[in-house]
């Protein structure tokens, strides 16, 4: 067969703005193709709304780690998050591990506030205090409404 040497310009091109398209995909759904080495810890939120497997953790905006997976606990009722954090990340036991968005129209992390205990949680343990998402759609008819947060 005889190609063009535009057609096979134009096949080149194609496909150099797929691989594109697919590294901009990873990037930003924040997939990873290999696991980092690191250690668990988990959350209890009453909502994690806007957090799914891939949402970056984030300790004063650094990434710091991963939410690797997420269940119902069915007692509760509450988002059971575990979360994979970087081997050297040390944290307080009191640590707060609180459901946070970017802005009004930004993307969902978790964000790590340290606390001042001596002793570090260890690896498997829980989060004891956690804050969960707050819902903009909730947060514009309590204003609209002049309703309280009850």
């Amino acid at each position: 067969m005889n190609y063009r040497s535009w057609e096979v310009a134009l096949g080149g091109l194609v496909l150099a703005v797929a691989a594109v398209f697919v590294i901009f995909a990873i990037q930003t759904t924040g997939a990873q193709l290999r696991s980092a080495p690191g250690y668990a810890l988990s959350a209890s939120f009453r909502s994690a709304e806007g957090v799914r497997p891939g949402t970056e953790v984030r300790l004063a905006g650094v990434r710091v780690g991963t939410v690797t997976g997420m269940a119902l606990d069915p007692e509760s009722f509450h988002a059971v998050v575990t979360l994979s954090l970087q081997e050297d990340m040390r944290l307080p036991a009191d640590s707060t591990a609180q459901v946070a968005a970017e802005g009004l129209l930004g993307g969902t992390f978790i964000d790590i506030l340290p606390g001042g205990s001596p002793f570090d949680m260890e690896p498997g343990q829980q989060f004891e205090d956690t804050q969960s998402a707050v819902s903009l759609v909730q947060m514009m008819l309590r204003f609209a409404t002049g309703g309280s947060s009850e």
